[in-house]
């Protein structure tokens, strides 16, 4: 049986990585200047941020990314401690937005579009197989470029950023294939198989679910509306990007 690591290896998480990022870029650009309120301060789809707040999110984890980049994890744990950040990397997000919410977003978006342009281009240099220094450990550039794409894919749904009907079912199909990749790695309690364009999927319970790709992408970064039929068992045993 192909394994889902097997399964990743067609696909250039480079150019994804790129393609989310432009994707972002473009959505945000879109918005205009910090006078048209109306669309920056429009609620996100994660919870308790507004479409601002996911941008300044964005830029401030590249402070994280860059210091993976640097082999300076323990600068960047000095700084959290030196900004009285605490709550691990939930505070860290928390603090990333606080910061930047007096900042107009033309500022916040410039140094958005400027480090991660940078993080891109580094981690395309390093290539698939060169080493990051994460805080988790070193770890292979190509699947943490695989991450950071799906963490942009997921805020992209996030603030409604457009999809174009040529792209999306390529990008569903990364997607899926990087989910099951993840919970592979991570040992999850589920093991999923995909069969005439559906994901079947079994916990160590013996439950079972069947469910869509796009269902599937849902469970693994944790945006399946409240109301799902899913197990809360499954879901939570799915949930592996959020």
């Amino acid at each position: 049986m192909t394994s889902a690591r097997d399964e990743l290896a067609g696909l250039d998480p480079f150019d994804i990585f790129d393609t989310e990022a432009a994707r972002l870029d473009r959505f945000f650009s879109s918005l205009g200047s910090s006078l048209d309120e109306d669309g920056w301060n429009r609620p996100s789809r994660c919870d308790g941020w507004t479409v601002r707040d996911v941008l300044a999110h964005l830029a401030g984890e590249e402070s994280y990314n860059h210091a993976c980049l640097d082999d300076d994890i323990d600068g960047f744990y000095e700084l959290l401690e030196h900004e009285g950040v605490g709550g691990g990397f939930d505070g860290f997000n928390e603090w990333c937005v606080r910061k930047r919410q007096g900042l107009p977003v033309e500022q916040v978006l410039d140094e958005w579009r400027t480090r991660n342009g940078e993080t891109r281009r580094r981690m395309r240099t390093l290539g698939r197989d060169g080493t990051l220094h994460t805080s988790a450990g070193p770890y292979p550039a190509g699947l943490q470029a695989f991450h950071y794409a799906s963490e942009y894919a997921t805020h992209a749904d996030d603030v409604a950023a457009p999809v174009p009907p040529d792209e999306a079912g390529d990008r569903l199909g990364w997607r899926v294939r990087f989910g099951m990749f993840v919970l592979e790695e991570q040992g999850a309690p589920a093991r999923v198989e995909r069969a005439c364009g559906r994901v079947q999927v079994q916990v160590d319970d013996g439950l079972t679910a069947d469910l869509s790709p796009e269902e599937f992408v849902e469970a693994t970064v944790g945006r399946l509306p409240a109301g799902h039929r899913l197990d809360d068992r499954v879901r939570s045993a799915l949930r592996c990007l959020a």
